[in-house]
């Protein structure tokens, strides 16, 4: 019996990363949106570099290909994460937006691919989507904590200051 060909399904392991990413988020970070913040930062950083580089990095395809291919990882999971959360959080306008977005840039980095290193030009538009981003998921998590800050303080601990004063009452006036 003929050996079958081995798949090579790109998306496959796009899925399973998501879902790693997902699970590394709830467990090590105070905040999710964050975390996407800092990693779409990252794939800026690692597109401008290949920006400002263009003459000497365009020859090195593999150098090229590593930073769309990070970028295209993290475009993946909020793909696959809009597609999956049809019930969640996210109202379904904003799903649809990611996907949309994340559309342009799959398009946008198979034109950069296939450009073979005449138009460095097409990375500004990749690098700008994640900035933005990145500066409106850390502008919500600045709200979110000064939201947190601004919130009463849990029962217990109302409680136990409310006893505290008490305490401090009755001692007063017992003395």
């Amino acid at each position: 019996m003929p050996k079958q060909p081995q798949q090579n399904n790109p998306y496959s392991s796009a899925a399973g990363a998501a879902g790693a990413y997902g699970e590394h988020a709830k467990q090590n970070a105070s905040n999710p949106r964050e975390v996407e913040a800092r990693a779409l930062l990252k794939s800026a950083q690692h597109l401008q570099a290949l920006y400002d580089g263009w003459n000497e990095f365009s020859e090195d395809r593999q150098l090229v290909e590593d930073a769309l291919r990070y970028n295209r990882t993290i475009w993946m999971m909020f793909y696959d994460t809009a597609l999956e959360d049809k019930d969640g959080d996210r109202p379904s306008d904003l799903r649809s937006n990611i996907i949309n977005l994340a559309n342009f840039i799959f398009k946008r980095t198979v034109e950069i691919q296939s450009d073979a290193g005449k138009d460095r030009e097409k990375l500004t538009v990749l690098i700008n989507i994640n900035r933005e981003i990145a500066s409106g998921l850390l502008q919500q998590v600045e709200g979110e904590e000064a939201a947190s800050a601004k919130a009463p303080a849990p029962q217990q601990y109302r409680d136990s200051d409310e006893e505290q004063k008490r305490e401090h009452r009755s001692t007063t006036i017992s003395a």
